[in-house]
C-alpha cells in the first residue's frame, strides 16, 4: 500500500485495530467495510485476503483519471 501511494503521489492512510475492535458492535455501527479492506476514496477496491495489487492499482488509476495499464 505505501508503495502504491508513492508510485501515484497520493496520501495513504492505514487504520489498524485489534481483531476484537474490528469485531465489535461499535465498529459495525460506524459503517466501514469488514477488515481487511482497501478503500480508494469511497470505492471498495478489495476485501479479504485476496486483495490483489493489480486490482488496487486499477482502481487508483481510475480515480486519478489515468488510462488502464
Amino acid at each position: 500500500m505505501p508503495r502504491l501511494g508513492g508510485k501515484y503521489e497520493m496520501e495513504v492512510e492505514e487504520i489498524s485495530k485489534s481483531r476484537e475492535e474490528y469485531q465489535s458492535e461499535a465498529y459495525r455501527a460506524c459503517g466501514l467495510h469488514p477488515a481487511p479492506a482497501v478503500l480508494v476514496e469511497d470505492e471498495l477496491a478489495g476485501q479479504g485476503p485476496g486483495i490483489s495489487e493489480e486490482s488496487l492499482d486499477a482502481v487508483i488509476r481510475r480515480h486519478l483519471g489515468l488510462p488502464p495499464l
